[in-house]
């Protein structure tokens, strides 16, 4: 397998755009096998949040406000290192970047609607609790001597 598995959906027809990616390579501290301290498996990649156009503007601008304590200059960065093979290593960084960005990006949950309880349904928790206390006081030694 020589490619990557090919373009890193976000959410629905946007994907990361693989010109925009800088991935960097170094030796990793993980799992190793014979050559550990030669190859370079740990993987980092960095995206350019601030200056990309493959980001809807309003999504951009939601990734930026929600992703801001992580961002450097605008980069946003991920980081891999479980695997000893780098092409697997780059597989979960791409991954994990773009289920960040999904997440950064996801629209805002609406907000609750405050709604009133049933009286029916209040009255009926009462109801139970003071029959409840009831069984519990019946349960008291105090009658049997």
């Amino acid at each position: 397998m020589d490619g990557m598995s090919g373009p890193y959906v976000i959410r629905g027809s946007v994907s990361l755009p693989e010109a925009e990616l800088m991935w960097r390579f170094s030796r990793s501290g993980g799992p190793g096998g014979q050559h550990v301290n030669t190859s370079d498996s740990q993987v980092e990649l960095r995206f350019d949040l601030a200056k990309t156009e493959a980001l809807p503007p309003v999504w951009k601008e939601r990734a930026l406000a929600k992703l801001g304590g992580r961002l450097v200059d605008g980069i946003v960065s991920v980081r891999a290192s479980e695997h000893r093979s780098q092409w697997r290593n780059r597989e979960t960084a791409a991954v994990r970047l773009a289920s960040l960005l999904a997440e950064a990006t996801a629209p805002p949950p609406k907000p609750r609607r405050a709604t009133r309880i049933p009286r029916g349904i209040n009255e009926r928790r009462l109801r139970e609790k003071k029959q409840r206390s009831d069984t519990k006081r019946g349960r008291t030694g105090r009658d049997w001597g």
